[in-house]
């Protein structure tokens, strides 16, 4: 549910501008509102989960969570407005935040070091899912029920999921931390001011904000910030909220800085294949979804089997091939990007796709926490999540740019008219059946341009785990 309603939103924006009579700047931050409020809290929610127990904020957070999605499911039928959908989506987006540190600190803390990797397996499939699967089940319930039911059907799936966590998740003992309060402020002002500058950088064309704030400006108080944060963690000599001895681990580290690309490219391949698939090749919304199913399938059905390497086989290995496959995958999906491309090539790209993302999500977070001390469980699901959602944040902006400027220059060779963008282009052509041949190639090529961006920064993610040292059980045997 919570990496679902990342991207479930994106499918139902024309519906939500229709309703509720807004702009494109307001809808979006229907999605922006849910993903700062995820975003921000998570190191302070991984830290309160080692304090009060990971199954009490679990349970707190998926009862938010849950009567958050019924109010924004509601929202329009109440006359809130847009204002009420966005304040229900800071709810929801608080609500995950309290959750998704809990979910990985409850499996290290529950399995063994030499049994941990099935469980984070299906952990990293279904996050891995979860991303790719949101604009499928968004268009199939806007198509058939309205754009409501892209929150109401969280609400069953909650009150299941609260049945069946308090009756089967353990109480795990509790940890009594001194609470690091200057922390919480410095990590939440940091946090926030860096992700709303990325994040809403190019619907403000990173220039002015309001008055004197700028995007560069708040960026940069952001990460100012955030260096004194990290500078504060070092010299706490109490209980920091972030304890920088987590870095220690190599392996750690490096899945932190993996998980990033991992986080940006599944976020930004996204965007230019939507765009294509509906503008250039006239799908629906959920025929463009239908196209990217085969990836889902994959990734569940060979779950189980990376499961069960990750405990046996060097992360090296496993990370290692599953990003060399995805960057494989997005290459081939960026070169069939064309106005004439066979889609059964575009189906085994997504199959190959989903080939590789048990192979990354699964053993990239059992390498994360492989080896921390149990106590600092719930710190370092919070530090991971924090990280992979930075990605994310970051591969959504940097994809708008470039997608922006390919198209620029694309069309501007194409013989198209000066000064046509991406939206004009559209709106010229009404759809690709009646898109002149030439801007159909010039907006084909400019996608497909941008597609290569996702494909290069997972080699760093692949160049990341190639630095894996061997996790300590596979010594021992």
């Amino acid at each position: 549910m919570i990496l679902v309603d990342s991207t479930i939103v994106s499918v139902a924006i024309p519906a939500l501008m229709r309703d509720f009579d807004a702009s494109v700047n307001e809808v979006m931050w229907v999605t922006s509102a849910y993903l700062l409020a995820y975003a921000v809290p998570l190191l302070i929610t991984g830290r309160l989960g080692d304090r009060l127990g990971p199954k009490r904020l679990y349970l707190t957070g998926l009862t938010i969570f849950t009567l958050a999605s019924l109010w924004c499911g509601l929202s329009g039928e109440l006359g809130m407005g847009i204002s009420g959908l966005i304040a229900g989506r800071v709810a929801q987006g608080l609500g995950a935040s309290m959750m998704t540190p809990q979910t990985m600190a409850v499996i290290t803390r529950t399995f063994p070091a030499e049994r941990r990797g099935s469980a984070m397996a299906l952990w990293g499939a279904t996050a891995g899912v979860a991303t790719l699967i949101g604009p499928l089940l968004g268009g199939l319930l806007i198509d058939a029920l309205g754009w409501e039911w892209i929150f109401f059907v969280n609400i069953p799936v909650g009150i299941v999921g609260l049945v069946l966590a308090a009756r089967l998740v353990p109480t795990l003992e509790t940890h009594r931390h001194r609470f690091d309060i200057l922390g919480v402020v410095l990590s939440a002002i940091g946090l926030f001011c860096a992700v709303f500058g990325i994040q809403e950088g190019q619907t403000y064309e990173w220039g002015t904000l309001t008055g004197f704030i700028s995007v560069p400006l708040l960026i940069g108080v952001g990460v100012l910030v955030l260096g004194l944060f990290v500078g504060w963690q070092a010299v706490n000599k109490g209980e920091p909220l972030v304890p920088l001895s987590l870095f220690g681990d190599r392996n750690f580290s490096l899945a932190n800085a993996a998980i990033v690309t991992v986080g940006f490219s599944i976020t930004s391949l996204i965007f230019p294949f939507m765009i294509w698939a509906q503008s250039v090749r006239d799908m629906t919304p959920t025929q463009a979804a239908l196209v990217m199913a085969p990836s889902g399938v994959m990734s569940f059905v060979l779950a189980p089997f990376a499961g069960k390497l990750t405990d046996r086989v060097h992360p090296r290995v496993l990370v290692g091939a599953g990003t060399l496959g995805l960057a494989a995958s997005v290459v081939i999906m960026s070169r069939l990007m064309t106005p004439d491309s066979p889609l059964w090539a575009m189906l085994l790209a997504m199959t190959l796709m989903g080939a590789a993302n048990p192979f990354i999500w699964g053993p990239l977070s059992t390498t994360a926490t492989r080896n921390l001390p149990l106590h600092r469980a719930g710190a370092g699901a919070g530090v991971y999540n924090a990280t992979r959602q930075m990605g994310a944040v970051l591969g959504s902006a940097a994809i708008a740019v470039l997608m922006e400027s390919r198209i620029a220059a694309r069309l501007g060779s194409s013989g198209a008219p000066a000064g046509m963008t991406a939206e004009s282009a559209q709106a010229a052509a009404g759809s690709a059946r009646t898109m002149p041949p030439a801007i159909a190639e010039a907006f084909s090529a400019a996608l497909s341009d941008a597609m290569l961006l996702p494909a290069a920064v997972i080699l760093l993610g692949f160049a990341a785990a190639l630095l894996f040292e061997r996790p300590r059980h596979l010594t021992r045997t």
